[in-house]
């Protein structure tokens, strides 16, 4: 699980860069709405980031190994869909992007029921 640590860790990384790149970077580029968009995927990108650090250090702690894999790399997924789509749709003004957003949704509340399932049988 040490992969999840490490995963989590450079994203909460890449989180912190992006965030500070749309506060300094983009503040005069974007659109108001376009701008909140963007912070909405940092935000969503951190919160999960640091979600698979949890996870990394709840497996030492639960047996259910595999229900935790998956929670991890279903965070992991999220993370692509969710914030990259709105990184994407933020910066480009492609709203299509907008369509590929609830799957990242969907692929965080996976990762957490599956973490939530991974506590209740270690």
């Amino acid at each position: 699980m040490k992969l999840f640590l490490i995963i989590g860790a450079i994203n909460a990384a890449l989180a912190v860069g992006l965030g500070a790149f749309g506060a300094h970077g983009l503040e005069s580029r974007l659109s108001e709405r376009m701008l909140e968009t963007f912070k909405t995927g940092v935000q969503y990108h951190m919160y999960h980031a640091l979600g698979l650090i949890g996870i990394a250090l709840a497996a030492d702690k639960l047996q259910a190994t595999g229900l935790i894999q998956w929670a991890g790399w279903f965070m992991f997924a999220g993370i692509v869909l969710f914030s990259g789509s709105l990184y994407v749709l933020s910066l480009s003004g492609i709203k299509i992007l907008g369509a590929i957003t609830p799957l990242g949704g969907v692929a965080f509340i996976t990762a957490w029921i599956l973490l939530i399932v991974a506590a209740f049988r270690g």
